[in-house]
């Protein structure tokens, strides 16, 4: 993998904290108490759709969407999980896996501009990082 042109885009850099780097992707926590959201964003530099990908390269990447879903599933126990790769915003290739439940700010509808964003204070923050930390860590080796 060329990682070497890769940079993330400013907006997620921006709405996002680290999680930590998978085989292919950077995984991040979208900076929303209100929805458990992480987004992977495969590290090769110029990607906008899935389909640039090469073969080896989308198998990976589902495995980590799955391994990501599974953690989500996991440690939120939502009700669903939403998984989506728009980039109509951002065009840098990402992919979003959302933890959602009945009642949610948004619920049914999908979250995107759906009420007032509501960061992460530092001390939960650092205990949502921890826990999915803990948990991809054996997906990152």
């Amino acid at each position: 993998m060329n990682e070497t042109a890769f940079a993330l885009d400013p907006r997620l850099a921006a709405d996002t904290h680290a999680v930590l780097e998978l085989p292919l992707s950077r995984a991040l926590l979208m900076d929303d108490m209100r929805f458990p959201w992480l987004i992977l964003v495969p590290r090769m530099p110029g990607l906008r759709e899935l389909t640039e990908l090469a073969r080896d390269d989308q198998h990976a990447l589902l495995d980590e969407i799955n391994r990501v879903a599974h953690v989500l599933h996991a440690i939120a126990k939502p009700d669903k999980l939403n998984i989506a790769a728009l980039g109509n915003v951002v065009p840098q290739l990402h992919v979003h896996v959302i933890a959602r439940f009945v009642g949610d700010a948004a619920w049914p509808r999908p979250v995107w501009g759906i009420g007032e964003r509501v960061p992460y204070t530092a001390d939960e923050r650092a205990r949502v990082l921890g826990l999915l930390r803990a948990a991809l860590a054996p997906a990152a080796e």
